[in-house]
């Protein structure tokens, strides 16, 4: 089916009680492994590119592949760009056929976030298209945005963020961080459940590759309806190029290569879905 909004997708997993998987992608292999994890399964995704993706490659290349795929795809797919780092790179994902976006305005002050999400909001609106924000710092690395400590997300802050963003959803920090984990992750699950006593929409937790099973699984009691998994899928694929080279070093044909890491993919993004219980959920 055609690609479609995350509006529908994360307000259905919020009535629901479970969380959508939001998997980012770096390549044409992967795009295809997520979505077929997926069809498998039955379940609703989203598809993530994040700034340097897109540098890497172009907004409008993967806006095509992931176009493709979904076209051959029965359950929904969208595709989400991941903490869109300006309002222009937002306007230009929009022109491209992006059908969710982020602008991640978390590095800014309180009002300077808020302006520029507003911003991005105003031009989304006309096509329908649902914009996720985030408020507070998670920990870690995610392109070259780096934030040396978590500054957990303020529940009222929260409220007055939404309310004067006309966000869709809202990423929230507690105690989650970007790339894998030195250590045990201690979240704050308690703030978690305060700010989904006061703010509407959906919430999202970012930092899930490395969190345990159980975690993100409370988390999803606690109102998350969206799970950002990036880092553990770049270490699967290329997990599966490094178990063919090892086993046939004079291996040459990338087709070979990208075959074995599309495993590795899909049976990943299986059990996260498993996780975030939206299998059977398309």
């Amino acid at each position: 089916m055609p690609l479609v909004t995350s509006e529908k997708m994360l307000l259905d997993a919020q009535a629901g009680g479970y969380a959508v998987g939001a998997f980012n992608v770096e390549n044409m292999e992967m795009v295809k492994a997520v979505i077929a994890a997926a069809e498998e399964l039955r379940a609703p995704v989203m598809l993530q590119t994040t700034p340097s993706t897109v540098k890497y490659a172009s907004l409008a290349m993967y806006a095509a592949i992931v176009s493709a795929e979904a076209k051959k795809a029965s359950v929904p797919v969208a595709l989400h760009l991941d903490h869109g780092s300006s309002f222009e790179l937002a306007m230009q994902a929009l022109r491209e056929g992006y059908t969710s976006i982020m602008i991640d305005g978390s590095h800014e002050s309180f009002e300077g976030n808020i302006d520029v999400t507003k911003r991005v909001v105003a031009a989304a609106k006309p096509n329908r298209i649902s914009v996720e924000a985030e408020l507070g710092k998670v920990g870690g690395k995610e392109d070259d945005l780096e934030a040396d400590a978590d500054t957990n997300t303020d529940p009222m802050q929260a409220r007055e963020f939404v309310e004067r963003t006309g966000v869709s959803s809202l990423a929230v920090a507690i105690g989650t961080a970007h790339g894998f984990y030195v250590g045990t992750p201690v979240l704050d699950k308690e703030r978690l459940s305060e700010i989904r006593k006061v703010v509407e929409v959906p919430l999202v937790l970012h930092g899930a590759s490395g969190l345990s099973d159980e975690d993100v699984k409370d988390c999803v009691a606690r109102g998350i309806c969206k799970v950002n998994f990036a880092t553990e899928l770049r270490a699967a694929f290329t997990d599966g190029i490094k178990e063919v080279l090892a086993a046939k070093p004079n291996t040459f044909d990338p087709k070979k290569l990208g075959a074995v890491g599309m495993e590795k993919v899909t049976e990943l993004v299986k059990s996260r879905i498993r996780v975030c219980g939206c299998g059977g959920k398309a």
